[in-house]
């Protein structure tokens, strides 16, 4: 309406600027009076800034979110980590304290069990060295306890574990582990891989005089490398003469690998799982909550 009026006003004034009689300008004046009251086109802007001022403030000092911002409904938070805060991540976390606390409560040793016979422990993370020395002769047991929980497929303890939790089968781990046996006068080892069979662990009294762990492999390997030869021949036992075996098994024995080893590393292994298990539990918690 503004613009239309500018307008007739505009016309208006060059009208009255010519040297015209005043008969002739009030004529003039006649014949623009239908343009002054004419109406105009109704106008749209109203809406549009109803529709943009919903949506921006206005200002272009920077953005402002508005009524109508995309981001309605978004079901996360962010702080200082730069991650997301959902529903879920709570839940997750109030989860992982609690499964902390109780496995803190059934665990068995505070501190790692020592071997008897004068071992020495080394460990890396979830590697584990024991070592010790006898008669000139360097003793190494090698193992990882990654993967040393055997799975249970009993659908009975699975049934039992559930109707009641107290009679949960116990975790034991069972790494596969290696032995490793160094003389002085020699630049080669001779190497041991050794596990133990499912059907042999936590055997009964009835079965003492069974060995708890098997020999697998046998092989002459460079004393000090970390990595093996595959070039270096390798004595499988699975067809192997029982005589020879048994004196491969006695042999270990003399040197401190026996029954009694085999049930201290299966403590020690875990005891050294659970441990790392509780960690790794910390440690997802501190990462889900951001901390």
């Amino acid at each position: 309406m503004l613009k239309c009026f500018s307008r007739a006003l505009y016309a208006a004034g060059r009208l009255t600027s010519k040297t015209a009689p005043i008969s002739s300008t009030c004529r003039g004046l006649e014949q623009l009076r239908p343009a002054l009251i004419a109406p105009c086109p109704p106008a749209v802007w109203p809406f549009t800034r109803t529709i943009w001022m919903l949506c921006s403030s206005g200002s272009t000092a920077g953005p402002r979110q508005g009524l109508l911002g995309s981001t309605r409904g978004t079901p996360h938070l962010s702080c200082g980590c730069g991650g997301l805060h959902t529903e879920g991540d709570k839940a997750f976390a109030e989860f992982l304290s609690d499964e902390i606390k109780e496995e803190r409560k059934i665990q068995k040793h505070k501190s790692l069990p020592k071997m008897s016979g004068g071992w020495e422990l080394e460990l890396n993370g979830t590697e584990a060295k024991i070592v010790r020395h006898v008669g000139g002769e360097k003793i190494s047991v090698s193992f990882n306890i990654n993967n040393s929980i055997p799975p249970s497929f009993d659908e009975e303890e699975t049934q039992d574990s559930q109707k009641n939790p107290d009679n949960e089968p116990e975790i034991v781990s069972t790494p596969n582990f290696v032995v490793e046996v160094t003389k002085q006068a020699t630049n080669q080892s001779l190497v041991f891989d050794c596990h133990f069979p499912e059907d042999e662990v936590g055997h009964g009294e009835e079965e003492e005089e069974s060995d708890i762990f098997t020999i697998r492999e046998v092989s002459f390997q460079p004393t000090g490398e970390s990595d093996w030869k595959e070039t270096s021949y390798t004595l499988t036992t699975d067809s192997l003469d029982w005589a020879l075996y048994d004196h491969l098994m006695d042999f270990l024995a003399d040197r401190g690998v026996d029954n009694t080893f085999a049930d201290e590393l299966v403590e020690l292994s875990t005891a050294l799982e659970h441990q790392e298990y509780i960690k790794f539990l910390e440690e997802l918690n501190r990462f889900v909550k951001c901390n």
